[in-house]
């Protein structure tokens, strides 16, 4: 019987996937079922898997339903213990699972943790251990004041880089490229939040379960490689691999900021005046069109 239950949603992510679940056939010390939710991929994805991974539980969904929705479809089959959120463009150590599993199971007030999430280069994937975007720590982010002080905890809060990254710490907030959870703690805060399309929904589940008075943590005694923003196409060093076209990367940066509105609506109007929650939308907006307008001229310089 598995131990630990992987779910991956996929959307035109052929090439990476497969790198992706050979990497799990790897993992040591630990059973696992492995669940791949594809949003009606037109690469070849279903094909793949259904000749070259006969183990993976697929769920073929008609039409691209989003990443918290396809992952609800899958959460609602699991029963193991443990649950793990993947991406598709990852490769997962064979230790990592077990090293995590030991983990959770020494510290049982932890709802969810992530490990080390490192990209391609080696570095460190800085949005694996957050803080939660409050109108400060966005502006500390987007104004480049994070970037100048790293080292502040004032300044240096939006993606924790005041905290070394060798130590097991509490954060506010992992990212959904890997994210280990007790399915306890998931049966008592709920599913992700579906009017998220892509983005944000990670954050969401994150505030949800630590309003619930579950932790979450970063443990950097282990690792995985995440090949960031293949699916977007807006990584620069990512493009190389990524078959997004621009109305997909639209789509997505349509998605990236809807997502800020939404979670600000919903954790935050109530907390600040209305003209901070006029000024933070407006905000949102601007950066919206500017990354819009980005994506615009780079395709015209092709």
């Amino acid at each position: 019987m598995a131990d630990i239950s992987v779910v991956i949603v996929s959307f035109n992510t052929k090439k990476v996937l497969t790198a992706c679940l050979l990497s799990l056939r790897k993992t040591k010390d630990v059973g696992i079922e492995v669940f791949v939710v594809d949003n009606a991929s037109s690469d070849g994805t279903v094909e793949l898997l259904q000749k070259e991974f006969p183990e993976v539980k697929l769920i073929d969904l008609p039409d691209n339903k989003g990443f918290a929705a396809a992952n609800n479809i899958a959460l609602r089959q699991v029963a193991t213990r443990y649950v793990v959120l993947l991406n598709p463009d990852t490769e997962v150590m064979p230790e990592t699972f077990s090293i995590m599993m030991n983990y959770m199971g020494k510290y049982p007030r932890v709802g969810v943790s992530t490990c080390r999430v490192e990209l391609a280069s080696g570095g460190l994937d800085k949005d694996c251990r957050r803080s939660f975007p409050t109108p400060w720590v966005a502006f500390t982010h987007f104004s480049g004041l994070s970037k100048l002080f790293p080292k502040s905890k004032l300044f240096g809060k939006y993606q924790m880089t005041y905290l070394p990254d060798t130590e097991i710490h509490e954060v506010e907030s992992v990212v959904g490229a890997f994210m280990f959870i007790r399915r306890e703690a998931m049966d008592e805060v709920g599913f992700l939040d579906e009017t998220f399309f892509f983005y944000g929904e990670d954050i969401d589940w994150c505030y949800r379960f630590r309003e619930k008075g579950w932790l979450v943590t970063y443990n950097p005694y282990t690792r995985i490689i995440h090949y960031k923003g293949y699916s977007s196409g807006l990584k620069k060093h990512s493009k190389h691999l990524s078959t997004a076209t621009i109305e997909s990367k639209k789509k997505v940066t349509k998605a990236r900021f809807d997502a800020m509105k939404i979670f600000y609506k919903k954790h935050y109007r109530h907390t600040y005046p209305s003209v901070v929650t006029s000024l933070v939308l407006l905000a949102v907006d601007v950066k919206r069109l500017a990354a819009l307008l980005s994506i615009m001229m780079e395709e015209r310089k092709k």
